[in-house]
């Protein structure tokens, strides 16, 4: 058996696969970011019990776990000095205080850094004067942290690296690393976590480790495969590390990720340029928000109908499949922070409506999920107008847990979209399967490592329900993008005045 840790934005989960591959056991702890003197943070202490929580869910006193793996959200930045004393709190993907530092970095390497990146924030405090960069000696991922807690390793999969720092062929990219210590006398190489490719092995679980998690010796020894992010373990999870595919993750933020037949030839601010699992090439498009508001009107509505959460969704899906062709003249916006896709530094959740607007449930709902994959059209946009072209994208995350869900992300894209009925495991289980591919290639090939794509087609074997976008459903979405799009600038206007 393999167990696999994922620690999302709003959930911590793990989950025990067998030799087939298949998920017997899972538990989860609940957990949300803080807003902390101007940083969306999670303490390290509450890491630490969320993990013992799911493990204590989980019955591992008779199983034989082969081995572990651990995935979390890609970015942020996590500093540490030389004695592994955190200096400064977590800063999450979902800040955007970067700005300035993303600027300068994206013109110096000709190269996108996204604000939220790991090289974004350190560059960041070093504009800010921040006395703790003097001490640093490290910086890492969440999923770099736990894992280092674990084995005692600073190692990286190569996927969760490379939102932390440019890479060139599967390493840190030699020359941004000089243009970097040119401009800051740092050198990334010898503060970053090393790079591992997937099926390597990247360490094993120390006493320590097992304490953390609140397991017995018997465990001590179990190997580690390499962390990842959880762009990586989506797209494991969903079978899209091909050229031509790709995947939509879709929960507090929506981000797609397409895997690239070759570069993109222009450098594009929206767009990230990070890597599977195994190191090809992905163009991502991340949106800091998603379902938030829409979590947001079924909480309000369930202080007034009395309905259950689950009963809401199901209404809130029905009233927005309901409501014909159009959102009768209601905009809604779901930024809860700052969206560089829309070229926003701040947001402001807002909903505009016309004097003569047909303002009823059925309205809003279908505005409510328009509005929650609006932003990511955006981006893709972008994508298209360089000719970079998808087969299919697989969906998986929240918001596609209903078919009205699935057929509002092909109609907004207009690219067929599939949720394969293994996707709702998440990345979990898309880690699991990455610890299972370890053991896969020291079974199978030893150092030349059979293809990760050769893995997974032991995994996935059933034909995928595909939902192709509508002729009628695409000019929908498409008239209220234009909207939509006009309503930016009263979105700039409102995070000026609230």
């Amino acid at each position: 058996m393999v167990l696999g840790i994922e620690l999302g934005s709003t959930r911590i989960k793990g989950v025990v696969i067998d030799s087939s591959r298949k998920v017997v056991q899972s538990g989860f702890h609940n957990w949300e970011n803080r807003l902390e003197n101007g940083f969306w943070t999670y303490s390290l202490d509450d890491v630490r019990a969320g993990l013992r929580d799911v493990i204590s869910q989980l019955d591992l006193n008779t199983a034989s776990i082969t081995a572990l793996g651990v995935s979390a959200m890609m970015h942020g930045y996590l500093a540490f000095d030389k004695n592994n004393n955190l200096l400064t709190p977590f800063r999450t993907w979902r800040n955007t205080t970067t700005e300035q530092a993303a600027a300068k970095l994206t013109e110096l390497f000709g190269f996108n850094i996204p604000q939220r990146w790991s090289v974004a924030h350190l560059e960041q405090a070093i504009l800010n004067g921040e006395a703790h960069v003097k001490d640093i000696a490290f910086i890492t991922t969440l999923a770099g942290y736990v894992h280092f807690q674990l084995t005692g390793a600073k190692v990286l999969g190569v996927g969760d690296a490379s939102g932390m720092f440019p890479l060139k062929n599967g390493s840190y990219n030699e020359k941004f690393i000089k243009q970097f210590q040119e401009l800051t006398g740092i050198n990334w190489t010898s503060i970053a976590p090393k790079i591992k490719s997937a099926g390597e092995p990247a360490g094993a679980l120390t006493a320590s480790g097992a304490e953390l998690l609140g397991l017995s010796e018997k465990f001590i020894g179990v190997p580690l495969c390499p962390p990842e992010g959880d762009a990586g373990t989506g797209m494991v999870a969903t079978n899209a590390i091909a050229p031509r595919t790709g995947n939509i993750s879709a929960g507090t933020s929506i981000f797609a990720m397409a895997v690239l037949e070759k570069p993109l030839e222009n450098l594009h601010t929206e767009i990230d340029i990070v890597t599977t699992p195994t190191g090809a090439d992905v163009a991502m498009i991340h949106c800091n928000s998603c379902t938030s508001d829409i979590d947001a009107w079924i909480k309000l509505f369930g202080e007034v109908s009395g309905l259950t959460a689950s009963q809401l969704y199901d209404l809130f899906y029905e009233k927005a499949a309901q409501s014909g062709g159009n959102t009768g003249g209601v905009l809604t916006y779901n930024f809860y922070s700052g969206e560089p896709v829309a070229g926003l530094t701040d947001g402001r959740p807002m909903l505009i409506r016309a004097p003569d607007a047909e303002f009823n449930l059925a309205s809003l709902c279908k505005s409510l999920l328009y509005s929650a994959i609006a932003t990511l059209r955006i981006g893709m946009d972008i994508l298209f107008a360089e000719n970079v072209r998808l087969d299919v994208l697989r969906g998986h995350g929240g918001f596609f847990k209903n078919k009205t869900g699935i057929q509002a992300a092909a109609n907004s894209l207009g690219v067929p979209v599939s949720v394969l009925e293994s996707a709702g495991e998440g990345g979990a289980w898309g880690i699991a399967l990455l610890a299972d591919y370890m053991l896969y290639c020291e079974l199978t090939g030893g150092q030349s490592r059979p293809p990760l794509q050769e893995y997974l087609k032991l995994i996935f074997t059933e034909p995928e329900a595909v939902c192709e976008p509508s002729e009628a459903g695409v000019n929908d979405f498409n008239a209220y993008l234009e909207a939509y799009k006009k309503g930016l600038e009263v979105q700039r206007t409102a995070a000026e005045m609230l």
